[in-house]
C-alpha cells in the first residue's frame, strides 16, 4: 500500500508498564516561561502565556512523558488557530496534535477545538472565541482522551497497526515533550498548565482488542485526507439516546448531526418545543439540524426559531396529490398511482416545488414509492434528471447522499457534481445503530468528491 505506515505488532505487548521519565507538576504558573523554549511572538502578561500570530510556539524543555494527564485553561481571540502537541520532540517531527480553533468561519470547519488532528477531527465547536475554557488530554497506554470543560470529545485507541499516510505517518504514540503552537492570525492564551505523570501498569492487549481495525476502516481514511467526517442526518429514535449516540460517535470517529422531526403529527410541533430541545442539546457534542416535515412546516415554526438550528433540511415525501389527497410516499396505502409515468412527473414537479422552500439541504432525495423502486433508473430518465438538477442548482440547496435508501443513484449524483452542487452524507436511521456511511463513501470515491464539494453547516453554540 503506497505511502502507508503500518506500526508492527510487538509480541511483548501482552502487559506493558509505561514509566514516565518526567515528573508531575506545574508547567506554567503565570509568572514566567522559563520551562519553555519559545520562538516567535510569545509573552507572559496577566498570568497568561500568550502566543501571537502564525509563527509563535513554546516547547517544554526536557519533557519526556509517556502516560500523563495534561490540563490547561485556554482562550482564543478572533483569527487564532493552533494546537497542543504531545509525544513530540523539540523540532515537532513526531507526535499527536490537539487542535485549538474556535473560528466558525474557518474553511477547515471540520477540525475544531479538541480534534485529535488527522485521526478524530471534530466538526462541533464547543466554545466561543474570547471565552476561557478547560482543555485536558489523557494518555494511558494506547488510549487517548480529550476533554473540553470536563466533557469527553475524543476517545481514541491507537491500534497495533495504525493507518497513516503522507504527512501523518509520525502521528503515533511513543513518548516525548509538549508543545504549544500558534499558526493563525490571532492570540492563543494559556493559564494553569499542569501535568500528572503516570507510571501505572496498562494492559495494552486489552485496549487494542477494543480498537478499530484501521486497515479495513474507511473512516480513518477520510480523517487522514482531511475530509469532513459528518453524518448530517441522525435521529434519536429506536432507542438511541444522546448518551449512546455520543459514545458511538467517539468510537467510530463519525461526527453526528442530530435532527428532531418537526411538524404536525411529529414529536416537535411548535416553537416552544423546539427551544426546549435546543436548550437541552446545545451543550451536547452534536451539530443540531431541523428536519422539517410536511409542506406546512414554514407556517408551523417561526423563522427566528428555525434559524436557531445549524441548518434545516426537508424531503419531498409528503405532499398533496393532483386530487387533493395528502400523500406520504413511503406508505403504499397513501400513494394513489393510476398512471405510473404521470405519477412520476408529479413527483418531479413536487420535488422542484419543495426546493423553493427556505431550507438548506434536500434529503431522502429523488425517493420513489415502494411500488416503483425496483425500476428507479427507468423512471429517472435523462429529461427528468435534468429538470431536477436545474431546479436544484437554481435553489442553491445541498443534496444528501442517503444511506437508508441508497439514493440518489450515481447518474443523478454525477449530474449534480458536474453542476457544482454541494453534498451531505446522511444515515436517516430508524434504529439505534447509525450507519458507517458505506453508500456515501462509495459514491464519494466514484464521483471523486473532495472537502470542497461538501456543504458547510452554519454552526452555532
Amino acid at each position: 500500500m503506497k505511502n502507508v505506515f503500518i506500526l508492527p505488532v510487538v509480541a511483548c505487548c501482552l502487559l506493558l508498564t509505561f514509566c514516565s521519565q518526567s515528573q508531575s507538576g506545574v508547567l506554567f504558573d503565570g509568572k514566567d516561561s522559563n520551562k519553555w523554549k519559545t520562538t516567535g511572538l510569545v509573552a507572559v502578561a496577566d498570568e497568561a502565556l500568550t502566543l501571537s500570530g502564525a509563527e509563535a510556539q513554546a516547547v517544554l524543555k526536557g519533557g519526556d512523558y509517556q502516560n500523563f494527564f495534561l490540563s490547561m485553561d485556554v482562550r482564543t481571540t478572533p483569527g487564532a488557530k493552533g494546537a497542543v502537541w504531545f509525544h513530540t520532540d523539540p523540532s515537532l517531527t513526531k507526535g499527536y496534535q490537539v487542535a485549538i480553533n474556535n473560528n466558525r468561519e474557518d474553511p477547515e470547519w471540520w477540525k475544531m477545538t479538541g480534534s485529535l488532528l488527522s485521526v478524530r477531527n471534530l466538526t462541533k465547536s464547543f466554545v466561543k472565541e474570547n471565552d476561557w475554557f478547560k482543555l485536558d488530554i489523557t494518555v494511558e497506554g494506547h488510549f487517548i482522551m480529550v476533554r473540553i470543560n470536563g466533557s469527553p470529545v475524543v476517545e481514541y485507541i491507537e491500534p497495533a497497526a495504525p493507518y497513516r499516510v503522507g504527512a501523518n505517518t509520525t502521528a503515533l504514540l511513543s513518548k516525548g515533550t509538549f508543545a504549544l503552537v500558534s499558526d493563525g492570525s490571532g492570540d492563543i492564551q494559556f493559564k494553569n498548565i499542569a501535568v500528572e505523570a503516570s507510571g501505572k501498569k496498562v494492559d495494552v492487549t486489552t485496549q487494542q482488542a477494543r480498537a478499530n481495525d484501521e486497515q479495513t476502516d474507511e473512516i480513518i481514511r477520510l480523517h487522514q485526507e482531511d475530509f469532513p467526517v459528518l453524518d448530517f442526518h441522525v435521529h434519536l429514535k429506536g432507542g438511541l439516546t444522546k448518551e449512546v449516540a455520543a459514545q458511538q460517535s467517539r468510537e467510530t470517529g463519525i461526527n453526528y448531526a442530530i435532527a428532531p422531526n418537526c411538524g404536525i403529527g411529529f414529536p416537535i410541533t411548535n416553537d416552544g418545543q423546539v427551544m426546549d430541545f435546543l436548550n437541552v442539546m446545545r451543550t451536547e457534542p452534536f451539530i443540531l439540524a431541523m428536519q422539517a416535515e410536511g409542506r406546512e412546516w414554514i407556517e408551523t415554526f417561526s423563522q427566528g426559531v428555525r434559524d436557531e438550528f445549524d441548518y434545516v433540511f426537508t424531503d419531498a415525501l409528503t405532499f398533496t396529490d393532483s386530487k387533493g389527497r395528502r400523500t406520504r410516499l413511503w406508505i403504499p396505502q397513501e400513494t394513489w398511482i393510476e398512471n405510473e409515468q404521470e405519477y412520476m412527473d408529479l413527483i418531479v414537479d413536487k420535488i422542484c416545488g419543495v426546493l423553493q422552500e427556505p431550507m438548506d439541504i434536500y434529503v431522502n432525495p429523488c425517493y420513489l414509492p415502494p411500488q416503483m423502486q425496483d425500476r428507479y433508473d427507468e423512471f429517472w430518465t435523462e429529461a427528468r434528471m435534468n429538470k431536477f438538477i436545474d431546479a436544484l442548482v437554481k435553489s442553491g440547496k445541498a443534496l444528501e447522499i442517503n444511506e437508508l435508501y441508497n439514493i440518489p443513484n450515481k447518474a443523478i449524483l454525477m449530474k449534480a457534481k458536474a453542476a457544482g452542487v454541494k453534498f451531505t452524507f446522511g444515515t436517516n436511521n430508524i434504529v439505534p445503530e447509525v450507519s458507517m456511511l458505506e453508500y456515501s463513501i462509495r459514491m464519494k470515491k466514484e464521483l471523486g468528491l473532495t472537502a470542497k464539494d461538501m456543504y458547510k453547516p452554519k454552526i452555532k453554540i
